[in-house]
């Protein structure tokens, strides 16, 4: 499982965001204090507290491209 903590602050960047998670073919979560939801979930993402950074997890050994791809969003 790799492990980046994003943020997603305007309408665009969450619907971005779910147009490149949806292409991967391994579960992707995003976790916000005790919810955690589908990030290929348009709907569930909006359910969360985008105010503040969000954590994600991709269940997937190799998720380097994918991270290059989201690399906008990842905070430090």
């Amino acid at each position: 499982m790799c492990k980046a903590t994003i943020m997603l602050s305007t309408i665009n960047d969450v619907k971005e965001f779910v147009n490149v998670v949806s292409k991967c073919d391994y579960d992707v979560d995003l976790i916000s204090g005790r919810y955690a939801v589908d990030a290929k979930s348009i709907m569930g993402i909006f359910s969360l507290d985008l105010s503040k950074s969000i954590a994600l997890e991709a269940h997937t050994d190799d998720a380097s491209a994918f991270f290059a791809e989201i690399k906008p969003f990842i905070v430090e």
